[in-house]
């Protein structure tokens, strides 16, 4: 009898999803490009991370190459560059973490505390408009104003005395520059989403505590932040899944032969093992673990999130 009624209940179950999936098709058919999308350039190309278990012929296909297990991995853990590519991605991936995760939020609260239209939609155009440079511009950008000789940097340090920096060329520059240019360049787009969890915050508790004599910070501190709290840890969850994310593009390009020890990481290690130099089973295997950590952090964060009561993805 439990058997039939279990099997009744899931029946009604069923039925009542194909019920509502029938009800809301439209909803359905808007969403099928996504998932379309996902399915043929985020899935399907998933077959092939294979190639880290296995020594890969093209003339054999990736079916066809021998199967050599866990090798590619333990060479790269063995390797004398492991410890430095793990050091400057994990370095960048905190360093943008801790600078690049709270600006965006400082600068939602401050475009929100604005009561002029105009000077607000100013602000948010201004600082939301270098989100569209592409990479290569933005790094054409900053060899512009870093350069030795010409650079306006560099100007003002003459002027005040200096001695003009190579910051490009110098190792320990490379972490700041290509963090603070990210926080530059994404900190007006990253706000958005802030600003509008900000406008869904009730007038009335405002006006509440305009009541009570409370000042624009308490109300700030007292309200707005926590209004946002919510938001703030999922996209923490979702930050702090991606530190080793470090993208190509601009790593890639700020990179070169004088900056190799703090530049080099692990998608400039898998283009230059992959691509130029045609180990693809390694690089696939050096890419697989990095998207393996990845995970990891990001199960462990919002495991974290979800025991001390606040918001999470599941």
């Amino acid at each position: 009898m439990k058997d039939v009624s279990a099997s009744m209940r899931t029946t009604t179950k069923y039925r009542r999803v194909w019920k509502s999936a029938i009800k809301n098709w439209r909803l359905y058919v808007m969403l099928s490009p996504v998932i379309i999308y996902f399915l043929i350039f985020h899935y399907w190309p998933m077959y092939g991370v294979q190639l880290a278990f296995k020594d890969f012929v093209a003339t054999k296909g990736i079916f066809g190459s021998p199967w050599v297990g866990f090798r590619h991995f333990e060479r790269f853990f063995d390797s004398f560059y492991f410890w430095r590519l793990i050091k400057n991605t994990l370095g960048i991936g905190l360093y943008e973490l801790a600078v690049g995760f709270p600006v965006p939020i400082l600068l939602a609260l401050m475009i929100h505390e604005v009561r002029h239209h105009f000077y607000k939609r100013f602000i948010q155009t201004v600082t939301y408009m270098p989100h569209f440079l592409s990479t290569v511009v933005l790094v054409g950008m900053i060899m512009i104003f870093l350069s030795p000789d010409t650079g306006i940097v560099n100007l003002v340090i003459k002027l005040f005395g200096g001695k003009p920096i190579d910051f490009l060329t110098e190792a320990g520059w490379y972490k700041t520059i290509f963090v603070l240019s990210g926080v530059w360049q994404q900190m007006g787009w990253s706000s958005i989403i802030y600003l509008a969890a900000l406008s869904g915050i009730d007038p009335q508790l405002h006006e509440a505590a305009r009541v009570d004599g409370a000042s624009r910070l308490q109300r700030i501190w007292h309200i707005n932040i926590p209004g946002i709290m919510p938001t703030i840890v999922i996209l923490l969850i979702l930050k702090a899944g991606a530190i080793l994310g470090v993208g190509f593009e601009k790593a890639f390009l700020l990179q070169n032969s004088l900056n190799m020890d703090s530049s080099d990481v692990i998608s400039t290690f898998v283009y230059r093992s992959g691509i130029m130099e045609a180990q693809y089973s390694f690089a696939t295997a050096v890419d697989l673990f990095n998207a393996v950590i990845n995970l990891i952090l990001l199960v462990t964060v919002n495991f974290i999130a979800r025991r001390a009561g606040g918001a999470s993805l599941w």
